[in-house]
């Protein structure tokens, strides 16, 4: 079985945590920084947890996917938060049946 080659320039981005004021617009305004486009975002609160799932567009950043990355989840820890960011085509071959 092999890995499938990135055919696509989006990436699934998912934080998890305590809700707290600021969560989307600190990784909004990020993703903003780095040239960034945001395609689709959902988010709820189950409890006093805070969960989002954004599906954004690499194909305009000034970051390369493994910088975004290692930012977001290094900024989301000190924010108390798991941020992590895969490359589409990544995402769905560890999520296929």
């Amino acid at each position: 079985m092999s890995i499938p080659k990135e055919n696509s320039n989006r990436a699934i981005i998912t934080v998890l945590g305590l809700d707290q004021i600021g969560i989307i617009a600190w990784v909004s305004g990020r993703l903003a920084e780095y040239g960034v486009n945001i395609l689709d975002i959902s988010q709820t609160i189950l409890n006093e947890f805070f969960t989002m799932i954004m599906v954004v567009d690499l194909q305009p950043a000034a970051i390369e996917l493994v910088e975004l990355a290692r930012t977001l989840e290094q900024e989301g820890q000190g924010k108390g938060l798991q941020v992590k960011v895969q490359h589409e085509d990544i995402f769905r071959f560890m999520h296929r049946i």
